[in-house]
């Protein structure tokens, strides 16, 4: 059976909401993978104007992908940078906060309960026996990393997870990105990548991870990892004289930015598992076709997750785990011009397009 089930988890956790900008719909599902270690975040008042969507697909473990989940949208609202109006800085910072938050006797006990990592003499939950703040779930930012205890030498965890994050503001999208799940707007029924897969073998990656000391093999970094971006992953992250943005695998994530207009549609985020069976303008079409049908977002989702599971594990497409969110928009949006907006996305977009000319790259 290996990594895969005897029959697959069809079961799927799905969610629909709304605001006075946009409505969406979520929905993910284990399928023939032996555990499910996809997470998402959607957040459509995250304050008063903003609204915060996310997928992470977890590696190697389900905890980094739930840490993400947990913590990402609380790190982009407490950076200055998010008061003074700089969404890009701030949701840059709050990646590599990731990384730091995991390290230590703090990170270590977090990531201890969201991995239900169970002490099987005691029946409890290893990390909340002695804590003196087990039932604290705020971040303290100044004593997070300083907390003592048995795990205060933890160097962070070994396994890792992708992060696609879409942060609305009034008219203006930005989206930050770290692996291969990915972004894609529908604009005029076209699709447009607004992400950018993070793989090994990609010329800028192979040099940083060459650089740092690291080494590809068989697509591999190390041989290990077939990303080039994640956050986590700690072993790849250890050179004490490289900056965080240049170690061999780095959480530091492209970010895009676009300015919306009554021509978009809709908004895409999905793990690789989506992806994998599917490229950017069959699944904009296919939600096109399902919306016409369908009020319910979630169960679009639901019909996109049916359509690329795998009949069996013969192929491996098909074979992951799948979390989608679609994020659509309410007509008029507020932009100074379609004419404008239009021409920041002058090619139709497929797995290989280019992103668009406006975007903002860190």
């Amino acid at each position: 059976m290996g990594i895969y089930l005897s029959s697959p988890k069809t079961e799927k956790f799905s969610e629909d909401g709304e605001n006075d900008r946009l409505r969406y719909g979520l929905s993910s599902m284990q399928g023939w993978r032996a555990t499910m270690e996809d997470a998402h975040a959607a957040y459509p008042d995250l304050d008063d104007s903003t609204s915060f969507f996310g997928v992470f697909d977890g590696h190697g473990g389900k905890v980094v992908a739930k840490f993400c989940a947990k913590f990402l949208h609380q790190q982009v609202l407490k950076n200055e940078a998010y008061a003074a109006g700089d969404i890009g800085t701030s949701v840059q910072k709050a990646f590599f906060r990731m990384d730091e938050m995991m390290k230590g006797q703090r990170g270590w006990r977090e990531l201890a309960v969201l991995g239900d990592k169970i002490n099987k003499f005691t029946g409890m939950i290893e990390g909340l026996i002695w804590s003196p703040r087990s039932g604290d779930s705020n971040d303290q930012p100044n004593d997070w990393a300083f907390e003592e205890g048995p795990h205060s030498d933890f160097a962070g965890p070994t396994s890792g997870s992708t992060a696609c994050v879409a942060i609305i503001r009034n008219n203006h999208l930005i989206v930050a990105n770290a692996g291969d799940s990915r972004c894609v707007i529908s604009r005029k029924g076209q699709a447009y990548n607004l992400s950018r897969d993070h793989k090994p073998d990609l010329e800028a990656e192979k040099e940083r991870i060459l650089k740092a000391g690291g080494f590809i093999h068989a697509g591999r970094v190390n041989g290990s990892l077939n990303l080039a971006r994640a956050i986590g992953d700690m072993e790849f992250k250890q050179n004490k004289f490289l900056s965080a943005e240049k170690q061999i695998v780095t959480a530091n994530p492209d970010i895009n930015s676009v300015e919306l207009c009554d021509d978009d549609d809709f908004v895409v985020l999905a793990c690789d598992g989506i992806w994998d069976c599917m490229s950017s303008q069959q699944l904009v079409d296919f939600i096109h076709e399902q919306l016409h049908s369908e009020s319910k977002i979630s169960a679009v989702c639901e019909r996109v997750l049916d359509r690329c599971l795998a009949p069996s594990t013969a192929g491996g497409e098909g074979c992951d785990n799948m979390t989608m969110i679609i994020v659509q928009f309410k007509k008029p949006i507020q932009s100074t011009s379609s004419t404008s907006s239009q021409q920041s996305l002058e090619s139709k977009s497929d797995d290989s397009s280019p992103l668009p000319e406006e975007s903002e790259s860190k």
